[in-house]
């Protein structure tokens, strides 16, 4: 038996129904090697104790129906998890202990998961770095100087660290994919509608979306599988027949038209991204599928588009947080005072800048020359998506600008910083699914991810040409456990 943190998630379902290990075997594996991962930070909380406890109990009476039979997971920290703390990377939350469970990880648990612990984010989900947790940032498991990612670097890490076999992230504008790019892992980001939000700490709700974080497409379709549920307390979680993701996944895409924007061909990319793509086309073609060039003329608006819409809708969801029900309350000589105080104590310097441009452009005089008409244009990015969905089934780019940067290199560069979310941000507001898959190494070894793109609802059509192209192209993640004390 190879070392069970080793394994993929499908590897350790079969090996518990088999009854070839416990479910206390591998959860005590990756309780083992999460204490042992304090360095990456990776954790905000952990339940480690109550997840033994579960485990125990699970072996005593085991139910081999599950698709997660006994299996401990990490899951990222904008989840409410009931009872144990949820603070969404922020200090305002700092002190939140949810009466209820999100939908998506209630899907998980319900399917005889386990609960290891609370994983780092970027505070609110907003950056794309993990370096504005109130909690520390993350580092990557690839090198200690680099970043892992954001928000959902937290997930990236625990899963490249193999400190959680999946986890699951959230994605606003790249979240899954960009980390999962940068750590050389497996990254979903579903349709819109596809993964209830309920229970999800907010932060631009027409944009958001939970997904799965995994070590290869295999694991990440039956994880989607799993979490992927129609949810009438959600009012955008859309009803529509889901596939069986992880029984239905196939190798075979001859006949497939995958096209090639020219448009995500921008200036300043590296040579090595471009050479990636060209690879990753190649992959295509001896997977038996067609290229096809195609134009998404409004690619190059996704961006200002995009950092308009979800500043305006992050004013809106952050305006709860007043220090009055519930949080972080800082002590005020009067009302007005202590949200003042409250607010300016208790968010982050990312978080602010943010709301402020969002009030600003929600503003009365503002409101149509920026909101409005970034709403318009929002249209003008989906109807570019669909008019070349009538020639070609998926679309592939590449997943990032480039590889993992440095930590702290953009940190007094926000502009830089938002330049990351490039190739991913129109995938959001189109409302489609997107995934990134691991490709290659650039010249300092670090990971390099190319994205597909699907229709609406056609997950399982982007699940079979990755899990095709991952064949051809065996990539092996180079973790140095740099971290392991």
């Amino acid at each position: 038996m190879s070392d069970i943190t080793k394994q993929s998630l499908t590897e350790l379902v079969e090996n518990i129904k088999n009854k070839k290990l416990s479910s206390t075997d591998v959860t005590k594996a990756f309780i083992d090697r999460s204490e042992k991962s304090e360095k990456l930070n990776a954790y905000i909380t952990n339940d480690f104790t109550s997840a033994l406890d579960k485990a125990k109990k699970f072996d005593q009476k085991p139910n081999f129906d599950f698709k997660l039979p006994g299996i401990p997971m990490a899951v990222k920290d904008l989840f409410c998890t009931k009872n144990i703390k949820t603070t969404a990377g922020s200090k305002i939350l700092n002190n939140f202990i949810p009466t209820y469970e999100s939908t998506v990880t209630e899907n998980i648990w319900n399917e005889g998961a386990i609960l290891l612990g609370k994983l780092n984010c970027d505070e609110f989900a907003m950056g794309s770095s993990n370096e504005t947790s109130f909690f520390g940032n993350v580092q990557s498991p690839i090198d200690k100087n680099l970043v892992p990612g954001g928000s959902s670097g937290g997930s990236a890490s625990a899963v490249a660290g193999q400190l959680t076999p999946v986890t699951i992230g959230t994605d606003t504008g790249g979240s899954i994919r960009q980390p999962a790019s940068f750590t050389g892992i497996v990254g979903l980001k579903p349709t819109y509608g596809s993964c209830s939000r309920y229970g999800i700490v907010a932060f631009a709700s027409s944009l958001d979306q939970a997904g799965p974080m995994a070590q290869n497409v295999k694991d990440c379709a039956l994880l989607h599988e799993v979490i992927s549920s129609y949810d009438p307390k959600d009012s955008t979680s859309i009803d529509f027949k889901r596939n069986h993701y992880g029984k239905e996944l196939t190798n075979n895409i001859k006949g497939k038209k995958i096209g090639i924007p020219k448009e995500y061909r921008v200036d300043g990319m590296p040579k090595e991204i471009e050479d990636l793509w060209q690879k990753g086309i190649q992959y295509i073609k001896d997977c038996g599928a067609e290229t096809i060039d195609i134009s998404l003329p409004n690619t190059s608006y996704a961006l200002p588009t995009y950092y308009i819409v979800a500043p305006a809708e992050a004013s809106s969801n952050l305006a709860r947080y007043d220090g009055v029900k519930y949080g972080f309350r800082a002590k005020g000589e009067n009302l007005i005072d202590m949200y003042e105080k409250t607010r300016s104590e208790g968010f982050g310097a990312e978080v602010q800048r943010r709301i402020m441009i969002g009030t600003y452009v929600l503003s009365s005089g503002y409101y149509d020359a920026y909101y409005l008409k970034a709403q318009k244009v929002r249209k003008l990015i989906k109807n570019d998506f669909d008019e070349a969905y009538k020639k070609v089934d998926a679309i592939l780019t590449p997943s990032t600008p480039s590889s993992a940067f440095k930590i702290g290199e953009k940190t007094n560069d926000p502009v830089s910083m938002y330049l990351n979310d490039i190739f991913t941000v129109p995938v959001n507001l189109a409302g489609l699914p997107g995934i990134s898959i691991p490709a290659g190494h650039d010249s300092k070894g670090y990971p390099l991810g190319l994205q597909i793109i699907g229709k609406a609802f056609d997950e399982q059509n982007i699940l079979n040409i990755a899990y095709a192209m991952e064949e051809k192209i065996n990539f092996k993640n180079k973790i140095t456990d740099w971290w392991i004390k």
